[in-house]
């Protein structure tokens, strides 16, 4: 459960890096996706549903927000 909360923190810390809605969905997806993979995999889980759950919530979160609600800074590749 430690683990959960831990990985359910650091992914609402990381939902969204972009400055449009269609940038912060698309990296809170791909973020989300790969934190749930990686959760999946420590907890025994599904790898793929710990990927699919992940990219649902990061990618909801990250267009949902908007760049004054959680701004993490101009994206990489900008």
């Amino acid at each position: 459960m430690k683990n959960l909360l831990i990985l359910a923190t650091a992914v609402a810390m990381l939902t969204a890096c972009g400055e449009t809605k269609g940038e912060r969905a698309a990296t809170g997806a791909a973020i989300g996706a790969s934190a749930g993979a990686i959760g999946g995999a420590l907890t025994g889980g599904s790898v793929g549903g710990g990927a699919l759950v992940g990219g649902i919530v990061g990618g909801a979160a990250g267009g949902l927000t908007d760049k004054d609600t959680i701004n993490l800074g101009k994206p990489i590749w900008k």
